[in-house]
């Protein structure tokens, strides 16, 4: 299973969370995307996914079409966490009156907890395992989300994707060692 995050929009780069937001790419995140599918189709040996799932947020789709992939279903459920009062803000922005926030082990008011984004998480991953057997499958999102999803690929909590990265266009690889589900590949880009 290939997961693909959405090329750089201005947002990433300022590090604004970024969920609800249909934020569209750079043109450097435009330049990536592109790449990103030179990758792909080398991290696929060449061989076309079987399926290709998108969050529906534009820089998602967008980033799709310019890595050369067709998305058979939008999937609402590829959305990024969705930040609530904190969309928009910066980490430092919201550590000026919460000391030490983050995504990962404070509250978003008015947003999802962790355990919300890990049970949508959980979801995508078992109507993608199930897809598995006609190919591969490639699933375009955003970088927490993206995260999360590497996180209960192995079996770790939600929280626990605070310790990988996903720059964006940038690749990661969900394989499986002998029936245990493993990390092939984290962050993969070019560029």
């Amino acid at each position: 299973m290939f997961l693909l995050r959405h090329g750089e929009t201005e947002w990433s780069v300022s590090g604004r969370h970024t969920g609800r937001t249909d934020v569209p790419l750079t043109e450097h995140g435009r330049e990536l995307a592109g790449a990103a599918g030179n990758l792909g189709v080398r991290l696929r040996d060449g061989t076309a996914p079987a399926l290709v799932l998108s969050s529906p947020r534009t820089r998602a789709l967008v980033t799709a079409e310019l890595a050369g992939l067709t998305v058979d279903r939008v999937d609402e459920r590829l959305t990024e966490w969705d930040y609530g009062d904190c969309e928009g803000r910066t980490t430092p922005e919201i550590r000026e009156t919460v000391p030490g926030w983050t995504v990962w082990t404070h509250p978003c008011p008015n947003g999802e907890t962790p355990d919300q984004v890990g049970a949508r998480a959980d979801a995508v991953l078992a109507d993608a395992r199930d897809a598995l057997s006609g190919g591969d499958v490639v699933l375009i999102g955003h970088g927490h989300f993206s995260r999360v999803l590497i996180a209960r690929w192995i079996g770790l909590p939600a929280t626990e994707g605070v310790r990988f990265t996903m720059d964006p266009a940038a690749w990661s690889v969900l394989g499986d060692e002998r029936g245990v589900p493993s990390l092939a590949h984290v962050n993969l880009r070019v560029l």
